[in-house]
């Protein structure tokens, strides 16, 4: 079975009044993380990227000026996704983000199934005071691409090789 392991980047924390700005995805097949096919797009927000986000995630105005909106690239990523199951850490806020942007653009979609990575962090480690995914990525002894952290594709790549490491341990 495939699951899709995604990330959002944001404008902040309110699926309401801020912007997706970045998604990226890869595919998980069995036990490995697939090279290709991978989604990664750059969404250009209704309104500037506020200092603050992006001092977390270091996308600039100017990054996402030509991007394409997110009325374009949600289709795009729902297709990709299909009717595989997703994967997210703290998968709430990234499905916030999804579904208050499908209501806005009008789409419907529901994916078979939902996996928070931060809830199997808490049933494999429940000792552990943090499920944040830096701590999870630590205890487990991953690595994030270099310059990749608080990027989409950088903490899906994260994100899935941890999903895998649990799948396997929980």
């Amino acid at each position: 079975m495939e699951y899709v392991v995604f990330d959002l980047e944001t404008t902040g924390f309110s699926p309401e009044n801020d912007d997706i700005i970045e998604i990226g995805a890869v595919l998980v097949d069995r036990d490995d993380i697939l090279e290709r096919p991978r989604f990664h797009r750059l969404v250009r927000p209704t309104k500037p990227i506020p200092w603050r986000a992006t001092m977390i995630h270091g996308i600039r105005d100017s990054d996402v000026r030509s991007a394409p909106t997110l009325e374009v690239v949600l289709p795009d990523f729902l297709a990709f996704v299909g009717d595989r199951p997703v994967v997210a850490h703290n998968i709430g806020f990234d499905m916030g983000f999804v579904q208050a942007a499908m209501r806005r653009h009008g789409l419907l979609w529901l994916p078979p199934q939902e996996i928070c990575t931060m809830q199997l962090s808490r049933r494999a480690f429940p000792r552990e005071r943090s499920h944040k995914l830096d701590s999870v990525a630590e205890r487990l002894g991953l690595h994030f691409p270099e310059g990749a952290r608080h990027r989409s594709v950088g903490d899906a790549l994260v994100t899935a090789q941890a999903f895998l490491h649990m799948r396997r341990h929980v």
